[in-house]
């Protein structure tokens, strides 16, 4: 297990049981982050046609192009979206496959409407935590979670949850 803290670059090639991988993991995991910032294209080359994100976004489709309208809408609603990679850890076999864990966090002014909360003008840092499974140099499978709870104490967006009076 390899633990890698901060946004490293990470350069040059890596050669695992003979085949060569021209991009480390730092960059297969920066490159699918700075997707999430706009870029939806970036997807094309590090995740398969038929990832399976886990779970579904709202209205989302599954595979690889059922998350490009989910990032477009992300950022519509908040300015200057990017993610922030603060650890890797690599448990990957020998052969590059396997799985990747990732503690980051969403960065953004919220600046239109999300989760039905109109905009707040309000700075937010969203916490997260992600297990990618990796084969042949690609993500196949995303398990995550982010702490959206976290996000409506930041912006005063409680959501009601039955607490109206009969």
């Amino acid at each position: 297990m390899v633990v890698v803290t901060g946004a490293g670059t990470g350069h040059g090639t890596n050669t695992i049981e003979g085949k060569i991988m021209t991009r480390s993991l730092n960059e297969l995991i920066e490159t699918f982050y700075r997707g999430f910032s706009g870029d939806t294209a970036l997807f094309d080359d590090v995740v398969t046609p038929d990832w399976d994100d886990i779970p579904l976004g709202p209205d989302q489709a599954p595979g690889r192009d059922g998350i490009k309208p989910l990032v477009t809408a992300i950022n519509r609603a908040f300015a200057d979206f990017k993610i922030v990679v603060h650890t890797i850890v690599d448990g990957r076999a020998d052969n590059g496959n396997g799985l990747v864990a990732v503690r980051a966090e969403i960065c953004g002014t919220h600046d239109g409407d999300w989760f039905g909360v109109p905009a707040t003008g309000q700075q937010v840092r969203i916490r997260i935590h992600e297990f990618h499974e990796v084969i042949d140099g690609r993500m196949v499978r995303t398990w995550h979670l982010e702490d959206w709870l976290g996000w409506f104490q930041q912006v005063g967006a409680w959501p009601t949850v039955g607490n109206e009076e009969k």
